[in-house]
């Protein structure tokens, strides 16, 4: 049974920083790409990264450029996103999400990730106070 378990939320000032850790289990690591979504209250679910367990390929949108950074331990089938200088903006329930790598995901502009990968663990909150 595939399972994915994201925890590390919390509440946390601007200007500060979380790690989100991502736990995995139940499929074979290196054949996925693992993704970090968030959504926030009223707004539409959004890709923030991703990583490909296989070759450690990268995607980060726009909005996190140069303050998060996603990483991945294969040996623990662990993925972590580190998030720094944390905004209001950030503030979003984030989830991670897993799929097989496939080329045919490349165009939908997130890395290997997607928006119907197949496995989606449950959310952890972000609140990120002003």
């Amino acid at each position: 049974e595939v399972q994915l378990q994201a925890s590390g939320g919390g509440l946390v000032q601007a200007g500060g920083s979380l790690r989100l850790s991502c736990a995995a289990s139940g499929f074979t690591f290196d054949d996925y790409a693992i993704g970090w979504f968030r959504q926030a209250p009223g707004k539409e679910r959004e890709g923030v990264s991703c990583i490909s367990s296989s070759d450690g390929s990268t995607y980060y949108a726009d909005s996190v450029k140069g303050r998060f950074a996603i990483s991945s331990d294969n040996a623990k089938n662990m993925v972590y996103l580190q998030m720094n200088s944390l905004k209001p903006e950030d503030t979003a329930v984030y989830y991670c999400a897993a799929d097989l790598i496939i080329p045919e995901a490349l165009d939908y502009g997130l890395g290997y990730c997607y928006y119907g990968m197949d496995y989606w663990g449950k959310g952890t909150l972000v609140t990120v106070s002003s």
